[in-house]
């Protein structure tokens, strides 16, 4: 028989700790909206179709705080509402065609990123410092796989790292390392029940 792992509560439930389907349905739906908001933050970057954005923070936070199911719905449902035209997408944008371009495949990424942040939070990886930034990391790798993929599509192969991975690693250890500290932050102010 195998032994399976521990399941924590994730810092949602903690806050907010009721349970059905409406409970998970309002968490979603205020999940997809905060990523939204992240993702209008925007910067372009002269050498490269894809934007630095906070999108993927309000994305990994998705997961980290609903957990890998709820946490990969609400991205599913921000994809959708931007495809169907509200402008969440990155600065505002909107459109399915933004699933086609460049910029498609670190979209692709994001439920999956959300995913795997949630599966560690589910696990305690959001209770210390170090295991929150691990899992702010491991979330990412998804992203930045899938994007690099889609954006092999416009740009030629030499240039590939040069313009879809490596101007966003120091944002990204920056959001890892913000997240170690708030995460942990969150537990400890929920209080003892919870740890």
């Amino acid at each position: 028989m195998k032994a399976q792992a521990q399941s924590f509560p994730t810092l949602a439930d903690a806050l907010y700790p009721s349970s059905g389907l409406l409970h998970d349905a309002v968490a979603v739906v205020v999940a997809s909206l905060f990523i939204a908001v992240c993702a209008q933050i925007e910067i372009h970057l002269p050498f490269t179709p894809v934007p630095l954005s906070g999108g993927t923070l309000g994305v990994l936070y998705a997961g980290a705080l609903l957990g890998s199911r709820r946490g990969a719905a609400a991205v599913g449902l921000y994809l959708l509402e931007g495809s169907a035209g509200l402008p969440v997408f990155s600065g505002g944008s909107a459109g399915f065609a933004h699933l086609l371009g460049p910029t498609g495949g670190y979209l692709a990424g994001f439920p999956v990123g959300a995913f795997v942040t949630g599966f560690l939070a589910e696990r305690g990886w959001d209770r210390t410092p170090a295991r929150a930034f691990g899992a702010m990391l491991a979330g990412s790798v998804p992203i930045f796989a899938l994007g690099l993929l889609g954006l092999s599509r416009f740009v030629p192969g030499s240039t590939l790292l040069a313009q879809g991975l490596w101007p966003f690693l120091p944002g990204d250890l920056l959001k890892s390392a913000l997240s170690a500290g708030l995460l942990p932050l969150g537990w400890k102010l929920v209080g003892p029940r919870w740890n």
